[in-house]
């Protein structure tokens, strides 16, 4: 009885030790689960969250316009495999507690995303646009390269812009080192 007592006591004066929920905000963990979320604008479609996820969850799609991502909520186990691997962070885990549903419902538990094909800016393949901020971090080292330009070519056409800057920036050194009887 003492215990109990201790315990009223203890409760009166500090209060409660539980969530405030429904009456406020929950606590939510960092590592939480609920729903897998896609950024589609970070997204280059290479697959690695299809290769990585256990459960066959996601599912990719491509045509001549673009690709089609496809992940069944209700088919993930919430591994977070995806969101690990994905190269550009374009996966997250929304912590989406209002996800009850009646089984019904459960084949629309669906978050799709289509992505269109852009022609590159040089040779006119069709292509993804690589995000800026992506283009930002990549060509950081180099002032010469503009960001928003590189992100409009292909991977093909972005490697011979890399061959023709370093052979000029060489031409430039070789220039500028050169002794002054030989520029003579």
């Amino acid at each position: 009885m003492a215990t109990f007592l201790n315990t009223l006591l203890q409760n009166i004066i500090y209060g409660p030790a539980t969530d405030p929920f429904p009456f406020g905000e929950t606590f939510s963990p960092k590592r939480v689960r609920g729903l897998i979320r896609i950024d589609r604008d970070l997204c280059l479609g290479c697959g690695m969250c299809r290769h990585v996820c256990a459960a066959g969850a996601i599912n990719i799609q491509r045509n001549s316009q673009g690709w089609t991502i496809t992940i069944w909520q209700d088919s993930c186990c919430l591994c977070r495999s995806c969101v690990t691997y994905c190269p550009m962070q374009a996966m997250s885990i929304d912590p989406d507690w209002h996800s009850a549903h009646v089984e019904e419902d459960k084949y629309k538990r669906i978050e799709q995303h289509t992505i269109s094909y852009q022609p590159c800016a040089r040779c006119g393949t069709p292509m993804r646009v690589m995000s800026l901020d992506r283009a930002r971090e990549l060509y950081a080292a180099d002032p010469d390269i503009d960001p928003e330009e590189i992100r409009h070519l292909c991977r093909s056409c972005r490697q011979i812009r890399d061959a023709e800057q370093s052979t000029v920036c060489m031409l430039r050194s070789d220039i500028s080192t050169a002794p002054a009887a030989e520029k003579a």
